[in-house]
């Protein structure tokens, strides 16, 4: 198991792309999953999100997005059976990662030069070792970003970004069902542009300004999208068409 100190290997630019860029589909999800899989040098990787939460015994783990392979669900199986309960509990009380040794690879969990930020669970019987990243977005986009392979590489810094890259992947899916819940009526570019401007801390006489159309039509554009976005003022609509990637 490698312990090399890795850094943001896309550059702090590329990690504001990233953070802006928000997914259209789950197609969109897929490559994000797969270039943290390369940066950990992991060989599967598996989201989990928390359903029934809220509900007394009712959570469980829900896997939305894999890349398994074959015998799939052999790992999904191990992987639940070992360390759901403790993925279930864990999460409710901290946002620390969380790693566990494989049978192949004895070793994976010792290392001590990133333990302030992470857990490291009880080996069980399993065969691939793996690092979960525990992502909390609110009452609803709970889960973790899981990746598992006999080797992996691990460092301080490398553990913090693939850890606010795996925040994105899970506000990226909130969004998707989010967006799926809102009526079909889409948002306008007006709509959009007068949102963003709002959302820069513009008021309506200075995006009206901005755009070349009166304050009254400044208004009546935000009414409406406030409206589309099921929201029940402008604070809440911008809020939202942020989670949507309307606008940023």
């Amino acid at each position: 198991m490698g312990y090399t100190r890795s850094g943001m290997s896309d550059g702090p630019g590329n990690m504001q792309h990233l953070r802006l860029q928000r997914a259209a589909s789950r197609s969109d999800v897929f490559p994000k999953l797969v270039a943290m899989q390369r940066n950990l040098k992991a060989r599967h990787f598996a989201v989990f999100r928390i359903a029934g939460a809220g509900l007394p015994n009712k959570r469980k783990l829900v896997c939305e997005l894999d890349n398994w392979g074959p015998g799939g669900a052999e790992h999904q199986t191990e992987l639940m059976t070992g360390y759901g309960e403790i993925f279930l509990d864990h999460i409710e009380v901290s946002i620390l990662p969380l790693i566990w040794n494989g049978s192949e690879n004895a070793s994976f969990a010792e290392a001590g030069e990133f333990s302030p930020l992470i857990r490291r669970l009880e080996s069980k019987t399993m065969a691939f070792s793996g690092i979960a990243f525990p992502v909390r977005l609110g009452a609803v986009g709970n889960g973790y970003v899981t990746f598992l392979a006999t080797s992996i590489d691990l460092g301080s810094d490398l553990i913090i970004d693939q850890h606010v890259r795996s925040c994105q992947v899970m506000m990226d899916l909130l969004a998707l069902d989010e967006r799926r819940s809102v009526p079909a009526e889409t948002l306008s570019e007006r709509e959009i542009a007068c949102l963003q401007l709002a959302g820069d801390g513009r008021i309506s006489e200075e995006i009206a300004e901005n755009l070349g159309l009166s304050v009254h039509t400044v208004n009546a554009y935000l009414g409406s999208a406030t409206i589309k976005l099921d929201s029940v003022n402008r604070i809440q609509a911008i809020a939202k068409a942020i989670r949507l990637g309307y606008i940023h």
